[in-house]
């Protein structure tokens, strides 16, 4: 099957059955999200979600969170992966957005990757999800879907990935398709054991055609 065929039937298949396709931290700011979204990074949005309520409820702006230090940050989200690290860059993060952004999150990727604990992926997020900029987040989940099912040729980096997404997705779709391929990979094309018999793009995917070939 030629590629851009493959990208017919996916997104097809996605804009009729995915209705919910947002992200599923809990935020009700900017702020919070871009908090969300650095505490994510190697963890399930399940267990940030656990403690991000407390984590908000102390430090509601980037003031209140550049006042504070990495020693008392890491007592709220020690619970999740790299606490000492996320501590660190939120800390850090917040005295940035308070010196060079007057505590303003930029909506620009590549002002936001001046953030600490900002990557692409994160600066890709934020920009789509809290200021509405066609973006594709390339996460654990997106890269391994679009190499299982064969939209990325085997791509080797998230920026390849994210390049060949962004070329074959019509712009418009970006947004949806990056929370779409996200779900996607959290509920079905899982790291794991992924769930193809229950797969609608399973006759469109490449993992699916080489699993049946061996058996």
């Amino acid at each position: 099957m030629k590629i851009k065929q493959r990208y017919t039937k996916m997104i097809n298949w996605f804009e009729k059955t995915v209705q919910n396709n947002e992200t599923e931290l809990f935020y009700t700011n900017t702020f919070q999200l871009l908090i969300a979204v650095i505490l994510s990074a190697q963890c399930t949005d399940k267990r940030v979600n656990m403690v991000t309520p407390f984590l908000f409820k102390t430090f509601p702006t980037p003031e209140s969170l550049a006042c504070s230090n990495k020693n008392i940050v890491y007592e709220y989200i020690k619970n999740i992966s790299y606490p000492n690290n996320k501590s660190k860059y939120l800390v850090n993060m917040s005295k940035v957005l308070i010196s060079n952004y007057n505590g303003e999150i930029p909506s620009n990727v590549y002002e936001l990757i001046k953030l600490p604990g900002v990557g692409r992926k994160t600066a890709n997020i934020i920009a789509s999800i809290a200021f509405g900029i066609p973006a594709i987040a390339v996460d654990t989940h997106v890269f391994r879907v679009s190499n299982r099912i064969g939209l990325t040729n085997n791509a080797q980096t998230p920026l390849q990935t994210e390049r060949t997404l962004t070329k074959y997705i019509p712009k418009k779709l970006w947004i949806k398709a990056h929370n779409c391929l996200i779900l996607h990979g959290k509920y079905i094309c899982t790291s794991r054991m992924p769930k193809c018999f229950n797969c609608k793009l399973n006759e469109n995917c490449d993992y699916y055609s080489n699993k049946l070939t061996k058996r």
